[in-house]
């Protein structure tokens, strides 16, 4: 879902990639249902694992697992406490579904106002 809203919604400051400590094989429908209620689309993702070698490749890394990433830790980390929505109710998807936009969001509009920042220096 954060991949989704990220990618959407924040494509002008950052390009969004999600993996998993245990990814699972394919997107469940469920997710892809609920996005999609918001023409968000994430269909044709792929979960991928975590590469912890990689980690310091990446400006930002959110880790909504709620377990510490293996590895070398990357440049900045974002611990981000997010229930898992897997075999629950819509109404639960959708709730989790408004707290990572939200939470989405508003990581986009800190990296706006950074690259504002930036740009006047």
């Amino acid at each position: 879902m954060a991949e989704g809203f990220a990618n959407k919604y924040g494509s002008d400051v950052l390009i969004a990639r999600s993996a998993g400590l245990s990814p699972v094989p394919s997107i469940v429908k469920e997710t892809v249902a609920i996005m999609d209620e918001l023409n968000v689309d994430v269909s044709k993702h792929v979960p991928m694992p975590y590469d912890p070698f990689g980690a310091d490749q990446y400006d930002i890394v959110v880790n909504m697992s709620g377990f510490r990433l293996p590895g070398k830790q990357p440049k900045e980390l974002l611990e981000w406490k997010v229930q898992d929505p897997y075999l629950n109710s819509a109404e639960v998807y959708r709730k989790i579904r408004g707290d990572i936009e939200e939470r989405v969001m508003q990581l986009i509009l800190r990296l706006r106002r950074e690259q504002t920042r930036q740009k006047k220096v």
